[in-house]
Order: structure tokens, then C-alpha cells, then sequence
């Protein structure tokens, strides 16, 4: 991280730490070795005089921002002002809270007069990476931060809040710790033969390796339901024409999102929705109804509805119960073959003019391995079936439980990719000790997973990735 720090802007930033809105109350923040200098002098007490520097530590002061010009004095507004003294603030800097009114235009000429007076309008991110590179949080909390803020359900908050309190860090950090002290142990063996003995010890480090491997693998295997908790399932509605598409898209949102008509072709584009099931999240798409068809729109609508089948993580596919199974029916069940997939057997109402039951899977998909399909009954137009919908979900997914089943989920792909990476170095290491090689050739793979370890938590990086990161955080946070 050393070139990280030496390219570490000391400068005082400041920015807008809330929405941008006309809201009871704005936040502007200022970091920084000036941030006190700066403040008071836009900021006078309620007798109208430049106190701030004063003021204690850890304290909030009613006041006025002024913007001055000689004798001549404009109160631009009146604020509540706190300070945080170094290092006991966010960023470890000296560190100002401007709570003025929350109207745009007052924020917006708050902040152009801190910039007048010396601040810096601060980057995306920029004060969590001031946090983490002054050594306050580590990467995981910092990238904890921003998921918090973009949480989108309950898991999604709880994950990150622990990730916030360090679950990651601290299993990381442990296991770090392990291979450092028996890459430690190696070096001095190598350097100091006479007083380190490496009799026996091969069979010890395979012993380590393999727990360690063990905890990486377990780690790595919440990825897949930590990413789909923490992002939602990618759902894509799909069927011919008038089999009741945007009914179930209107029965699992709760209201008439899309029209519903005997109109065979009424969807001509794909609808996009997030829908809350409980604690699941579905990215829904209902799309057009696949269909061999001359109209020029609708064809578009079809190429983009299987354009959506090769993303998603689960298809629903209806079929209109009334009508015979064809050749189009086995066409689209095709197209999601190798898709986790629900069959939807829709106006179960109509309770004479019914001609597909549960039984109908094989004809569908005669040649997917995969009979493991849930089939259910429905009349989506009357709400019947999706509580056994989301029952089915909740099967596929989550082996029926939507309650988390352990503490730690790893939901980032960085942190997935990097322990992956770890795990095949002490897959190596573990293939040298069998062939019986010299111990400083597997000290080059032990390192290595060693340093992508230290990558997750922000101990081995590169400014490339730092920025990369924290370009994504909004401003003022």
C-alpha cells in the first residue's frame, strides 16, 4: 500500500454529505489539517463572532455561515456546526459538520464558500478512502460502506453491517497470520539451518495448508446465495403470447404494473421490475411473448426476451392450461434448458377448458438431465399460486430456508476472485510437498497466496484498485 500512501492527497476537502434535495436538513462535511482554519472563518456564533477554534472537540454549536467581505458581512444561513478532532473522526482528520437547511441552493453556496476560502471539492468516495488509507478501516469495511448505503434488502444491510464490524477482516487477518508464521519458520530454516530443523515439517505445513484450504473453500462457497441475497435473482418471465405473463408480473408487484388483455402480442418490449418476496429480491423482466412473427416490433420484443433468458438466474415459464402443448411450447423450454426453471400452468379457473397437467414435463424438456422442475397450478388473474411460487423459490435457492443459514457470506466478486486465487497457491503448495520438492520452491506459492489474501483486506494493493473502488462511493461519503 506504500505507493498508495505516497501519492495520498493531504489537501482539506469538503462536499455535500446529503442528498441533494430540498430537505429539512443538509450536511456539508470538511476534512482536513485546515478544516478548523477554514470553518471559522465562514462561521460566527450566535453573538456573531468567529469562535469556532474554541469550540471542544466532540461538540455541536448553533451559528451562522457568513460569507465576508471586509466590514460588509452576508449570512448566508444559520446552522448547527460540530467538530471531531484528530484522529477520533471518520477520516482520522480534523473533520467539520456544517448542518445548515437542506435546499439545494443554500448547500450549493455553503460549499462554493468553503472552496473560495481554501477547501477542495472532494472526489467520489473520498472521505471512506482517507478513512482506510489514514488506517482507520480496512478494504472490506471501506467497500462494506457503500453496500450499507446501497443495500436493497434486509440481508444486503445485515451482511454488510458485519462486514462494517470486521467478519471478513478478522477470518482473513487469521488465516494471514497462520502463513506467515510457517513461511516465517521456512525462511529462518533456510537462512539458519543449524538452529531450525525442517525434519518432519512438510508433513506439518500440509496439515496447516489443509485447514486453511478448508475455511477458503467454505468461505468461497456462500459467494453464489451471498451474491444472489445480497443482489436479488435475475427472474425472467417468459411463454407464448397471452399465457399470462403480465398477470403474474401484476400479482407478485401488487398492482396493474403491466396491461392485461385477451390481445395476444399486448407486451411488445420487456418490463423490468425489483419485487421484495419476503426477504428475497427479484430482478423481474416480463418480457414479449415468444412467437415465430412477421411484425416488425414484435420480433424485436422476442430477440430481446431471449436476450434476457441467457442472463437470468431463473425462468418462470407459463403455459396457458386451456391449449395444447406445440411445437412453440418446446421451443421456448428449450431456450432455458440449462436454467433453473419453474413451470407455471396458468387459468387453472377455467376448469373446462383444461388440457395440460402437472404430468406435462417430459414433453416439455425431453432432452434436459434436469427433471427437478417444479410445476404449479395457477389463475394468476385471481392472485392463486403464488404463495407456492415463492415456496418453490425459496426451495430452489435457499434449500427452502430464506433465513441466512451461518454468520459470514462473502457477496463481493473481488473478494471471491482473490480467494479462489489463494486457494489454488496452496493447492500448489500442498502438490510440492507430495513431490517431495525443496521448501523454498513452495515459499514462491505460500507468498502468493498470502499476498492475494492481503489484497481483500487493502494490506497488498495498488492505486489502481484503490481508485477503482472508492470511485464508485457517492460524493461525501
Amino acid at each position: 500500500m506504500g505507493s498508495v500512501l505516497n501519492n495520498f492527497k493531504d489537501d482539506t476537502i469538503c462536499a455535500i454529505a446529503t442528498a441533494m434535495s430540498d430537505a429539512g436538513i443538509g450536511i456539508i462535511r470538511v476534512s482536513g489539517k485546515e478544516a478548523l482554519q477554514i470553518c471559522d472563518g465562514i462561521y460566527v456564533s450566535g453573538k456573531k463572532e468567529h469562535t469556532l477554534l474554541s469550540h471542544d472537540p466532540n461538540t455541536i454549536r448553533f451559528g451562522y455561515i457568513c460569507d465576508e467581505d471586509g466590514d460588509n458581512r452576508k449570512i448566508i444561513d444559520e446552522v448547527m456546526i460540530s467538530y471531531m478532532k484528530a484522529p477520533h473522526s471518520y477520516t482520522k482528520e480534523d473533520v467539520i459538520e456544517i448542518n445548515s437547511h437542506g435546499g439545494m441552493l443554500v448547500m450549493n453556496e455553503i460549499l462554493s464558500l468553503l472552496i473560495k476560502k481554501g477547501c477542495r471539492l472532494a472526489e467520489p468516495g473520498e472521505f471512506t478512502k482517507r478513512a482506510f488509507l489514514n488506517g482507520r478501516i480496512d478494504l472490506t469495511k471501506a467497500e462494506a460502506v457503500m453496500d450499507i448505503i446501497g443495500a436493497q434488502n434486509k440481508f444486503a444491510l445485515e451482511s454488510s453491517r458485519s462486514q462494517l464490524q470486521g467478519s471478513i477482516s478478522k477470518e482473513v487477518k487469521a488465516i494471514r497470520k497462520e502463513l506467515l508464521y510457517n513461511m516465517a519458520f521456512i525462511e529462518s530454516a533456510l537462512d539458519d539451518p543449524e538452529n531450525y530443523d525442517l525434519t518432519g515439517f512438510p508433513e506439518k505445513l500440509s496439515g496447516v495448508i489443509n485447514t486453511v484450504s478448508f475455511k477458503l473453500r467454505k468461505l468461497v462457497s456462500t459467494a453464489d446465495e451471498g451474491k444472489i441475497r445480497k443482489e436479488g435473482i435475475k427472474t425472467v418471465i417468459i411463454g407464448k403470447p397471452n399465457a399470462g405473463k403480465s398477470s403474474l408480473l401484476n400479482a407478485l408487484y401488487g398492482s396493474e404494473r403491466a396491461i392485461v388483455t385477451d390481445i395476444a402480442g399486448t407486451t411488445r418490449d420487456v418490463i423490468e421490475e425489483t419485487i421484495r418476496i419476503d426477504d428475497i429480491v427479484l430482478n423481474l423482466v416480463d418480457t414479449a411473448g415468444i412467437r415465430d412473427t412477421d411484425n416488425v416490433i414484435e420480433k424485436i420484443g422476442v430477440d430481446k426476451a431471449k436476450d434476457k433468458i441467457e442472463e437470468a438466474d431463473l425462468c418462470l415459464y407459463i403455459l396457458d392450461s386451456t391449449s395444447d402443448i406445440d411445437d412453440e411450447d418446446k421451443a421456448i423450454a428449450g431456450l432455458c434448458s440449462n436454467k433453473k426453471t419453474i413451470v407455471i400452468l396458468n387459468k387453472n379457473d377455467l376448469t373446462g377448458s383444461i388440457k395440460i397437467t402437472k404430468d406435462i414435463l417430459p414433453m416439455l424438456f425431453s432432452e434436459r438431465e434436469d427433471d427437478n422442475i417444479p410445476v404449479i397450478t395457477a389463475s394468476l388473474l385471481n392472485g392463486e399460486g403464488i404463495d407456492e411460487l415463492k415456496k418453490s423459490i425459496a426451495d430452489i435457492f435457499f434449500n427452502g430456508d430464506i433465513a441466512p443459514r451461518q454468520e459470514i457470506y462473502i457477496t463481493n466478486l473481488r473478494h471471491k476472485t482473490l480467494l479462489e486465487g489463494s486457494i489454488q497457491s496452496l493447492e500448489l503448495v500442498l502438490r510440492g510437498i507430495e513431490d517431495g520438492v525443496s521448501e523454498d520452491f513452495y515459499m514462491v506459492d505460500l507468498t502468493n497466496a498470502y499476498t492475494l489474501l492481503g489484497e481483500i483486506i487493502g494490506e497488498e494493493v495498488g492505486d489502481d484498485l484503490v481508485e477503482e473502488i472508492f470511485s464508485k462511493f457517492c460524493m461525501g461519503k
